[in-house]
């Protein structure tokens, strides 16, 4: 990688600144069926520590000037994900990646041609929110199945589209009464194309109420779960299969076997993923997006996220590439001249710091619903990238066009549809800074060369090009900072310096235990309740701090992490001791889902 040069970081003044398609087979049935449904595939999808969700509710259309997708049939032989709205089928697509091979993700109403485009070696219909009974759920592409037939692409179903499958082949899919939840053991048959090599019996993850009743003509049950349920279909002949749980998921023990089954040994993908690949493909986009002369800012965070794209960015167009860090008064103990100092010694970025937290701050006084907090702060962002846009333009005679920011797979996920345009079945969690919050009208084209990545993929393409292993091991921190991490209003009380010397006490003593590197996220949290308490025989009213920490491998599912009880112990009596204002320390244990990694 070439160095980004070296230079003098400034410190700036605070600125101003349709219908089912016919059947194609007869059915035959499985197992007796009864009627009243508590929720199809993905209705109520409950998710284990290995899976996100989505509700199904319309969401809003995607963020405009998102980056650019791998470029169509560059990688043939790959995987195309049809996603029906699962918040997980995210998922599907980063297993497979694991597995050597390009994965896709394309609307489930993609039209046939978007989806032949991409050249599939095999095609996965994912689960979603939908019954196949409800009007104008969503079905294959239109001439799917006949050109599936034709040039005999392998099709595997999960959940939904398992469904989907069934229902469209001529099978009966009924609301069951027996609704499998969570973890289960499932019975496979010998001599099953899916199950090769795999034990009999496993433990998957269930989420479905609706189920197959009745088999098209053609297929074959090939495991069933311990309630006797259908769990597992194939047509060898035709090449389609169907998963009624979700071999995506950790909680299913031999998922990844069974993915492996089908993508590597029933459909032969080529093996045409690695981060080379995607270092090549991004800056050969970024070099054709950005034209010669043409400038773009940086906003770095001192996270992996921000370093890794201004590293990316920087290969591909040089020094035209100029990088801010803002001080949005929203930083933890004294970030900001941690990170600078890093940028400096480890990195040699020119970066330019500008010193802005009176103006953040001033804008989030009194302001405690969590979303107005997350549009001001990506209002604030832009109007600061704008004015040292200009100042550039005073500088250079050039005024940067693009705007770089590190902006993640998950990122989008829990922000609107997943990434590729026009998915339309999935459900917004929260905006993200980087997409829902910023605001519509900006001048900047944004480019976002790690939107169709994980973090852990993240993280291996910076250590391809040689990004130090000290940014690459820091914990996430969120764009809007402490902002979504003091529950209310920000600027109350002197909620923003507790937090600060809270997360200190936390994060040092999670480093001096040896425990950094196997947590993926931890923090404090603010909470507006006071509870009493009792400190050098006096009685006290402070504040409540909440503690989490979390294991995950890619931000969409996370565990909570269990420390030791003694570590708990030292921690919060440490923070009591050290911190005036708290009295009292809660230490989250809930997994996502249900939750958030943030609160807010």
């Amino acid at each position: 990688v070439s160095p980004l040069h070296a230079s003098a970081s400034a410190r700036v003044p605070s600125l101003g600144l349709g219908a089912p398609r016919a059947s194609l087979g007869g059915a035959r049935p499985i197992r007796r069926s009864i009627a009243q449904r508590v929720g199809p595939c993905g209705a109520r999808e409950h998710a284990p520590a290995g899976a996100t969700m989505a509700s199904g509710a319309p969401p809003a259309e995607r963020q405009k000037g998102a980056s650019d997708g791998p470029a169509a049939g560059t990688h043939a032989g790959g995987v195309v994900v049809l996603d029906y709205g699962s918040q997980y089928t995210q998922l599907i697509a980063r297993k497979v990646r694991e597995l050597g091979v390009y994965a896709v993700l394309l609307p489930g109403d993609a039209s046939l041609e978007r989806v032949k485009s991409h050249a599939p070696g095999a095609v996965i219909l994912s689960g979603g929110p939908n019954s196949v009974h409800w009007e104008g759920a969503p079905t294959a592409p239109e001439g799917f199945w006949e050109w599936q037939e034709q040039e005999k692409v392998p099709v595997l179903g999960i959940c939904y589209g398992m469904q989907l499958i069934v229902k469209t082949f001529g099978g009966v899919v009924k609301p069951g009464d027996a609704k499998e939840y969570g973890r289960m053991m499932i019975h496979s048959e010998d001599g099953s194309g899916l199950y090769e090599g795999q034990s009999l019996e496993q433990s998957v993850w269930m989420s479905h109420g609706d189920e197959a009743a009745e088999l098209p003509a053609g297929f074959t049950c090939v495991a069933r779960s311990a309630q006797a349920i259908c769990v597992a279909v194939e047509n060898s002949s035709r090449g389609v299969y169907g998963l009624q749980y979700h071999p995506e998921v950790t909680h299913s023990e031999k998922g990844m076997a069974t993915l492996g089954r089908f993508v590597l040994g029933i459909a032969k993908c080529n093996k045409n993923w690695t981060m080379q690949d995607v270092l090549d493909e991004q800056v050969a986009i970024i070099k054709a997006k950005v034209p010669d002369g043409a400038h773009a800012i940086c906003a770095l965070s001192g996270g992996v996220d921000s370093c890794v794209a201004a590293t990316l960015v920087h290969k591909a167009i040089g020094d035209r590439l100029h990088c801010v860090f803002v001080d949005n008064g929203l930083l933890r103990y004294k970030e900001a001249e941690r990170v600078m100092a890093m940028f400096e010694n480890q990195l040699h970025l020119p970066v330019t710091l500008v010193d802005a937290s009176e103006q953040f701050l001033s804008k989030l006084k009194g302001v405690e619903d969590p979303e107005r907090k997350r549009k001001i702060i990506g209002a604030e962002f832009i109007a600061i990238f704008d004015t040292f846009a200009k100042g550039l333009n005073e500088q250079l005679g050039h005024t940067p066009a693009f705007l770089i920011q590190g902006t993640l797979y998950p990122d989008v996920i829990e922000s609107a549809p997943p990434p590729g345009s026009g998915m339309k079945h999935s459900h917004t969690i929260k905006s993200h800074h980087n997409v829902g919050g910023l605001p519509e009208g900006m001048r900047f084209e944004l480019i976002e060369p790690l939107r169709w990545l994980f973090k852990d993929e993240v993280r291996r393409l910076g250590a391809l090009m040689e990004v130090p292993k000290m940014f690459l091991s820091r914990h996430p921190f969120p764009g809007p900072g402490l902002a979504v991490r003091i529950i209310g209003d920000v600027t109350a009380g002197d909620a923003l310096n507790t937090i600060r010397l809270v997360d200190e006490i936390f994060i040092e003593e999670i480093k001096a235990a040896g425990l950094y590197d196997k947590i993926w996220q931890a923090f404090a949290v603010h909470l507006p309740v006071r509870t009493v308490g009792v400190q050098g025989d006096q009685r006290t009213h402070r504040h409540v701090v909440a503690l989490r920490a979390i294991t995950s491998a890619d931000g969409m599912t996370a565990d909570w992490y269990d420390f030791p009880a003694a570590f708990l112990r030292t921690v919060s009596t440490k923070i009591c001791n050290k911190v005036e204002g708290v009295n009292r320390i809660a230490y989250d244990i809930t997994s996502k889902p249900p939750a958030t990694v943030e609160w807010e």
